[in-house]
C-alpha cells in the first residue's frame, strides 16, 4: 500500500511540473529522453530533468506541417506519437534491436540508417501538443530491455497548394499535351 501511494505521489508530481516547449518550424531537431528505471519511471518523453514533454506547435491556416519522429542512441526502440492526448501513429520498426547493434546521437544520421525506427506524420493548420512513449526498448542481451532512451523530432511547414493553383496546373498541363499531340501530328 505504501509504495503505491509512493508511486502516485511522485506520478502527480511529475504531471504537475511538465515541461512544455515550443518545436521550431524550420526543419531544427529538437531532442527527448525516456527512462523508465529512474523518478517518474515511466515510458513517456521527458526533458533532462526527468519532466514529462510536450511538444506545442501552431501551424497557420493555409500551412502544412511534416513531423519527423526518430530513434537516436542504440537502435532498436519504437515510439508512439501523441497529439493531443490520441495517438496519431507510430515509428516504424528498426532492423536490429539489441545493445550490439547501430548507436548514433545524430538525429539525421539515425534517420539515414533503417536501422532506427522513424515515422512522418501530417499535421494540419492549428495548434497541437506533441508527446511520445516507448513502446519498444532495444535490448542487452545480457539484462533485458534497456527501458531507457533518447530520440529527436523536428517539424517543416510548407504552404497547402490552393485548388485554383491545382487547377491551373492542371490546365497548363492539359495544354502542354494537346500541343505535343499536335506536333506528332504534325510530324507524320
Amino acid at each position: 500500500m505504501r509504495t503505491a501511494l509512493i508511486a502516485t505521489t511522485l506520478a502527480l508530481a511529475a504531471l504537475s511540473s511538465a515541461h512544455a516547449d515550443t518545436l521550431p518550424t524550420d526543419g531544427s531537431w529538437a531532442g527527448f529522453t525516456v527512462d523508465a528505471n529512474l523518478p517518474p519511471y515511466g515510458f513517456g518523453w521527458v526533458a533532462d530533468d526527468g519532466t514529462p514533454l510536450s511538444f506545442n506547435i501552431t501551424i497557420d491556416p493555409g500551412f502544412v506541417g511534416r513531423l519527423t519522429v526518430v530513434d537516436t542512441g542504440f537502435s532498436g526502440d519504437r515510439f508512439h506519437v501523441y497529439d493531443g492526448g490520441q495517438l496519431i501513429g507510430s515509428t516504424g520498426a528498426s532492423v536490429n534491436g539489441d545493445t550490439r547493434g547501430d548507436i548514433t546521437f545524430d538525429p539525421d544520421a539515425a534517420l539515414a540508417n533503417p536501422a532506427f525506427s522513424r515515422g512522418s506524420f501530417t499535421l494540419g493548420a492549428g495548434t497541437h501538443a506533441i508527446t511520445g512513449a516507448l513502446f519498444q526498448s532495444a535490448i542487452d542481451v545480457d539484462y533485458g530491455p534497456l527501458n531507457a532512451t533518447i530520440g529527436g523530432l523536428k517539424l517543416t511547414v510548407s504552404p497547402v497548394p490552393e485548388p485554383a493553383t491545382a487547377a491551373l496546373l492542371l490546365i497548363g498541363l492539359g495544354l502542354l499535351l494537346g500541343a505535343l499531340r499536335r506536333r506528332n501530328d504534325n510530324n507524320s
